[in-house]
């Protein structure tokens, strides 16, 4: 029996997965317990949540996409249920880490689908191995460019741990909740995404979670707005299918980062969704699902060889054909 099988939970079939075939699992990966969802069987599918969320985030999406398909969605390092250590949490590192999960769990190629923090990530794990990445779908994905919620930004800055200790009294909570309901009334993108960034503020329940929440921001994010960007590497995409989803009305990651992003990905796919903010899969699930099912079956997976890999490197930096052995020697 292959690894993959010995993975299965939903049986495979076309009928409904029901949800609590999600099981939550664990593996040691370099000393930290890791926490992952698993369900179904098939092509692998690995999603990837956004900062200060966790995987289940992608539970009204996980038992449809079990039908066809091996999905996995990890709880990132210092999210959820994995170990929140003083740790390294850049983009690189997370993506280190899913190669090494996945490794573990004997799952050599994928598609991965990121959302925003968790498209950098997706993006980041492409482009260091892209032998690894079967396509791609970015979800309000950060990187393409600075602006991001002043929320972010100000949580970025010193004193934000006390700041996230005191949206949790019970006096200011209900004050928040106020504003948010009046914001949901008069129908603002940030109404619309306020009440998911108050449910991953109140999902870290003690200062360790708070910690590794701001040291994750602090990789992507300073007072300026984002301090990363997929946008340099984005003709990488060259010949990986990719899809990009986003809400028009996402008060996080603007729908213009969608644009431009689709513009620096030749052949990248671009679906919006009109009413939807920063989680398009929560506000219409179904269409998302469609979407995702459609983009999978339509698309042959990318097979990167490491030589196909540098001369595409090499185009870009204005040089082509072979390496001569003058210009091997000088690079030595």
């Amino acid at each position: 029996m292959s690894r993959a099988a010995r993975l299965r939970t939903g049986g495979g079939r076309l009928g409904a997965v029901p949800q609590r075939d999600a099981d939550l699992r664990y593996r040691t990966v370099h000393g930290y317990r890791r926490a992952f969802r698993v369900a179904g069987s098939g092509p692998p599918v690995v999603l990837i949540h956004g900062i200060g969320d966790s995987s289940t985030t992608w539970e009204s999406v996980i038992p449809a996409l079990a039908r066809r398909h091996l999905v996995i969605a990890p709880d990132l390092l210092g999210h959820g249920r994995s170990d929140k250590p003083r740790a390294d949490y850049s983009v690189a590192a997370y993506a280190n880490g899913v190669r090494d999960l996945l490794g573990v769990l004997g799952v050599p190629r994928a598609t991965l689908v990121g959302h925003s923090l968790g498209g950098g990530v997706a993006m980041q794990f492409a482009y260091q191995f892209p032998e690894r990445t079967e396509r791609l779908v970015l979800v309000g994905s950060g990187g393409a460019g600075p602006d991001v919620n002043p929320g972010l930004r100000l949580m970025s800055m010193p004193g934000a741990a006390l700041a996230l200790n005191a949206l949790r009294l019970p006096g200011m909570r209900w004050q928040v909740g106020a504003a948010v309901e009046m914001l949901k009334v008069l129908r603002t993108g940030l109404g619309l995404d306020a009440p998911d960034m108050l449910r991953i503020v109140d999902s870290l329940p003690d200062a360790t979670a708070r910690a590794a929440f701001i040291r994750t921001l602090r990789a992507v994010v300073d007072w300026r707005g984002q301090v990363v960007t997929m946008l340099d590497r984005c003709y990488l995409t060259r010949g990986m299918p990719t899809l990009l989803v986003w809400g028009r009305r996402d008060a996080i990651l603007p729908v213009a980062h969608a644009y431009r992003a689709h513009e620096a990905m030749p052949g990248s796919r671009l679906e919006i969704f009109p009413e939807a903010g920063h989680f398009p899969f929560h506000t219409d699930p179904a269409r998302f699902v469609g979407l995702l099912e459609d983009f999978l079956g339509s698309t042959e997976p990318a097979r990167w060889s490491p030589e196909q890999w540098r001369q595409l490197l090499r185009a870009k930096g204005g040089t082509t054909g072979p390496i001569s052995p003058a210009e091997e020697r000088s690079a030595t």
